[in-house]
């Protein structure tokens, strides 16, 4: 079994089914002020979402010379943009795409971040053992987003994982892609650093290669959808004793106006280089 830090005490909050147009900031920001509150409130949570069409950037990538011009291409596309708070580059992410985050407390001054990795990589790993157990860690050279903690099967990158720490708590946050064909993700991707990086240093951005991503439907030739995903990963995390919150059940959960109050910030404070 997987060790998850304060898994006794941690719930479910499965966010799937809100796929309406919210802001992709919601998800990040709702994030950021639940890790406010563990360890005060909140209990630790495990947060899976999806959105129908983003595209997320990091703050690296909202840096580069040209990433307005980048960055209008995607709105003219329907896609709604974002620079994240958490580490990590460009992320594309439709409904296809399942967000898992764990939410965890932790010590001041706790630096040991690899550990916190590892239990996503473990959770991942344990979910998908009905369906294999040729998962393979570390950095898929060609793959956006990539890093030390890339999952893959056969050389081909499924899932990213990143990591926002706070004082008193943390949240590791993974993008799965379940479905689809990930080379198309890998496409938009490539386009976007194509019109963002012009005269920039090649190592201020990541390569994105054909071939470099799929989906674990393509990785296993086997269907598999996001909602069958979501099903088995709640359905493992319940057989430990964990439970399904609705938001008014987690403590410290806060209102839609501190969210929206938290959006504004976030737009402000990690603006897209003009």
């Amino acid at each position: 079994m997987t060790n998850i830090p304060h898994s006794s005490s941690m719930v479910i909050l499965d966010r799937t089914q809100e796929t309406t147009s919210r802001s992709i900031l919601y998800a990040f920001t709702l994030e950021e002020l639940l890790c406010r509150s563990i360890g005060k409130m909140a209990p630790p949570i495990l947060h899976i979402w999806r959105h129908p069409r983003a595209f997320v950037m990091g703050l690296r990538d909202s840096r580069l010379p040209e990433a307005a011009l980048a960055n209008q291409w995607l709105l003219d596309q329907g896609y709604d943009t974002a620079v994240r708070n958490s580490g990590g580059a460009a992320v594309p992410l439709d409904l296809s795409v399942v967000n898992v985050s764990l939410l965890l407390p932790k010590e001041a001054g706790d630096m040991e971040h690899r550990k916190d990795f590892e239990a996503m990589v473990g959770l991942i790993r344990e979910v998908m053992s009905k369906l294999t157990d040729h998962i393979d860690q570390g950095e898929v050279m060609g793959s956006f987003c990539p890093g030390e903690f890339d999952l893959s099967v056969g050389g081909r990158k499924f899932c990213g994982i990143a990591q926002r720490r706070q004082q008193l708590a943390l949240s590791v946050q993974a993008f799965i892609i379940v479905e689809g064909e990930g080379e198309a993700k890998a496409a938009l991707a490539r386009g976007f650093y194509e019109r963002a990086a012009q005269s920039a240093d090649p190592s201020e951005y990541p390569a994105v290669a054909p071939g470099s991503m799929a989906s674990l439907a393509e990785c296993l030739n086997i269907p598999l959808t996001a909602e069958q995903f979501t099903a088995n990963l709640v359905e493992v995390m319940m057989a430990r004793g964990l439970q399904v919150k609705t938001p008014e059940a987690i403590p410290g959960y806060p209102t839609d106006g501190q969210i929206g109050d938290m959006v504004d910030l976030m737009k402000a404070r990690y603006a897209i280089k003009q």
